[in-house]
């Protein structure tokens, strides 16, 4: 009898422990691979947030910014495979940055294992409200007449919207000059005070300064238009048939993190995305919620890793 007891207690102990470390059991750390106050940012946090209170977890966010979003990745890819690392990724630096930096050594593909889709936007071209460009033929005729003259600003060299103004540029026949700066914010603030010309930029990075009207929406680089834009039109309406550049998001883990964690945080992100709240705060910021398994993910990432390899070439743009 006195055997039995303790065969008892010590399964009670086990399921107690089990339970007690049922998955998350500690904070989990996410990295955000640009600096604060741009698209990557916003909807990390956001989603972070919406964890934090419908799961009560606790996620801790940190921006890990530089090199068009490839540090962050990169240290994501180092992190322990524990199942309490993460990274929010996005077409930028997953599919489009090992392509045009010779010192990105990650393959997303094989380094980091597909989490969970949170959301994809187009891409917008702005100008300061009071700018002299009214609509895009505006600046493709300023382009023309005087070479080198307009410029436009984007987060950074390397990432997917960059290309898009450099793919715009190859359409229109135009020579409009680069300037890079480090993230969202950077580029928006000298935009806004007429240092440069244009900025492409992410929808969620843009739509705080177009709602107030600070900034001019002039075209969206989607085959669509955007739902959160719906007058604006897009390039290809604009007389170049065919361009469509646009960015996704999502979250992804260590290569060889465990399959449960991937499993929870894929079905607690996909609960979310299914709220009407958190499909309106996503859409406010110029983003369309999509949920997907991890498996869909990870295609979309292979198909995408292997699209963006010929576009980058077509294009002939490299970065150091």
């Amino acid at each position: 009898m006195f055997r039995k007891y303790i065969a008892v207690a010590a399964l009670a102990m086990a399921a107690g422990g089990a339970h007690a470390q049922a998955y998350p059991s500690k904070p989990i750390h996410l990295l955000i691979p640009f600096p604060p106050g741009g698209g990557t940012d916003i909807l990390s946090r956001l989603i972070a947030n919406k964890l934090n209170e419908s799961e009560n977890w606790t996620i801790v966010a940190e921006n890990r910014a530089g090199a068009g979003g490839t540090i962050g990745i990169a240290a994501a890819v180092r992190a322990a495979p524990t199942g309490y690392e993460m990274v929010m990724g996005q077409k930028d630096n997953l599919v489009v940055a090992p392509w045009l930096y010779k010192s990105v050594a990650y393959d997303p593909t094989r380094d980091l294992v597909a989490v969970a889709h949170v959301g994809y936007t187009p891409i917008v071209i702005v100008t300061q409200a009071g700018s002299r460009f009214k609509t895009l033929a505006d600046v493709v005729n300023a382009a023309k007449a005087a070479p080198g003259s307009v410029t436009y600003g984007s987060p950074g060299s390397g990432t997917t919207i960059h290309l898009a103004g450099e793919i715009f540029k190859d359409a229109a026949k135009i020579d409009i000059r680069h300037i890079p700066y480090k993230g969202s914010n950077a580029a928006m603030m000298d935009v806004l005070a007429g240092n440069v010309d244009l900025m492409v930029s992410s929808v969620p990075s843009a739509m705080a300064q177009i709602k107030t009207g600070k900034l001019r929406p002039l075209a969206v680089t989607s085959a669509k238009r955007s739902t959160s834009l719906p007058d604006v039109p897009t390039i290809a309406e604009l007389g170049y048939p065919g361009f469509d550049v646009s960015t996704w998001y999502g979250l992804f883990m260590p290569a060889g993190s465990p399959r449960d964690a991937v499993t929870k945080v894929n079905a607690a992100v996909n609960k979310l995305l299914a709220m009407p709240e958190t499909r309106a705060a996503i859409h406010a910021q110029g983003a369309e919620a999509l949920a997907m398994s991890p498996e869909e993910f990870g295609e979309l990432l292979k198909t995408d890793y292997q699209k963006w390899k010929g576009i980058v070439q077509a294009a002939g743009v490299t970065v150091e």
